[in-house]
């Protein structure tokens, strides 16, 4: 606080157990930390993965935003694919999932695209795109099948809280849990807490600074409510849109904030978005306040929706998000930083690993695809470190645009790749041949075609 004394106290050296040692240790079971361990365990890597929750998949499964958006640019292949594909089908099995069929993506079939209008984000230029929504709690059940199956080590109730580093390289993790202060030395540690949180005690150059009004910059906890009907909300949306934005105004003015009703694979179940301003993810206060002020603010909404809006009249608050919704922190300096001119001009690099659809319709004529290069994921200086979500190398515009979550699963399997592929080489990630890994993230389902075609020319 501006003019309060910091006062401290002196830690004592101590001893720290070994808990275990490995090629590739991940700090994080997000969308990108969960990515980059499976990748890195099914390229030959022994590797650890520690999640301070007691389930994995982070924000698509504790923060409950089961949105899975925007793999798909309104034509028939999906852009993004890989290992977000992967968690898709496998939930598909134990029916995990509300999506199209896959036959059905890129359609302009006027029954098939009615039919998904009314699902956000599933209609893009009138064709039907791939995006999904997913159970949150089948989700972890499937996220737990890839960690067991791919033989990861894997650490629950653990955060990862500081980096070891000797001579300016990452040698390891600690970590506390309920069995206290453990260490977990590896060859690469690959940060896959979303926040950036290994960046400073690794000695990794950052940048921790948000615009205020940006997405990025705003907290939420997300909350479900059940015996709900989404369809008759969709009927009533449909019959009556005047008097449905009316509602979602004055909603929104009662409860404080904005509170948008989304759907699930379950009609009957749906979750509601919303978001604090102003509020910063690596302040403890301000993570503080948000869980409370949102209770505050759910009781509010949830009342006021019982009172005016269809299908809410019997609805109960269901539960709520066990992980703060959070969409951006600190930001890695990499070998390269992806900045608003790159999205905007939809350059393509030599070493790209990642291609996602540009969010909104494009114009006619303009570019439909951003690119990911490699560098972005390798710091400027630091070695034995990768990063693997929307920590990425880019300014804030690029961040903002590209760290949700088939972006995070995307950049994490191509982190986890390009670490277990180093290790086979003998050799530092920052001197991996770009061009053996995308043959690797190929052979793994990564859709970079484009990318193959650009540079056969």
């Amino acid at each position: 606080m501006e003019g309060t004394t910091i006062r401290t106290v002196k830690e004592p050296a101590r001893d720290t157990r070994i808990a275990y040692e490995a090629d590739v240790v991940v700090v994080g079971g997000g969308p990108g930390g969960h990515s980059a361990a499976i990748a890195a365990a099914r390229n030959g890597a022994r590797t650890v993965l520690l999640e301070r929750y007691g389930h994995l998949g982070g924000m698509a499964t504790g923060g409950i935003v089961i949105q899975i958006p925007h793999m798909s640019d309104g034509g028939r292949e999906p852009v993004i694919a890989g290992l977000n594909l992967e968690w898709l089908e496998r939930l598909d099995v134990v029916g995990g999932t509300l999506r199209p069929r896959m036959e059905d993506i890129g359609s302009d079939d006027a029954t098939i695209v009615a039919k998904w209008r009314r699902f956000m984000g599933n209609v893009i230029n009138g064709r039907v795109e791939h995006t999904a929504w997913v159970d949150p709690e089948l989700l972890k059940c499937v996220l737990n099948d890839m960690v067991e199956d791919s033989g990861i080590k894997l650490f629950l109730h653990s955060w990862g809280t500081q980096a070891i580093v000797e001579e300016g390289r990452v040698r390891g993790v600690l970590f506390e849990s309920k069995s206290g202060r453990q260490a977990v030395l590896g060859q690469i540690i690959i940060d896959g807490t979303g926040d950036g949180d290994l960046l400073p005690s690794a000695g990794a150059e950052f940048d921790g600074t948000w615009d205020a009004k940006s997405r990025s910059s705003m907290l939420a906890l997300v909350f479900r409510l059940g015996n709900c009907d989404y369809q008759k909300l969709c009927d009533f949306r449909e019959a009556n849109p005047e008097k449905y934005q009316e509602l979602m105004k004055e909603l929104g003015e009662v409860a404080g904030t904005r509170l948008l009703p989304l759907p699930s694979p379950r009609n009957d179940v749906l979750w509601v978005n919303n978001w604090i301003p102003g509020l910063d993810c690596t302040n403890v206060e301000d993570l503080t306040k948000l869980e409370v002020e949102m209770r505050k603010i759910m009781r509010r909404g949830h009342e006021f929706m019982k009172k005016n809006i269809p299908t809410f009249e019997k609805s109960f608050i269901l539960d709520t998000a066990s992980q703060t919704g959070t969409r951006g922190a600190r930001r890695l300096t990499g070998e390269y930083m992806v900045t608003r001119e790159d999205f905007e001009s939809s350059r393509m690099f030599e070493d790209t690993i990642a291609v996602f659809p540009r969010l909104g319709p494009p114009g006619a004529g303009e570019p439909k695809h951003v690119y990911i290069p490699y560098r972005a994921l390798v710091p400027l200086r630091t070695e034995g470190l990768l990063v693997a979500g929307r920590s990425f190398s880019s300014d804030m515009f690029a961040n903002n645009a590209a760290n949700l979550i088939p972006h995070c699963v995307a950049m994490g399997e191509a982190a986890g790749t390009a670490a277990a592929l180093a290790l086979n080489q003998g050799i530092s990630p920052r001197q991996l041949d770009y061009r053996v890994l995308q043959q690797q993230l190929v052979r793994q389902g990564v859709n970079l075609s484009e990318v193959a075609v650009a540079q056969t020319g």
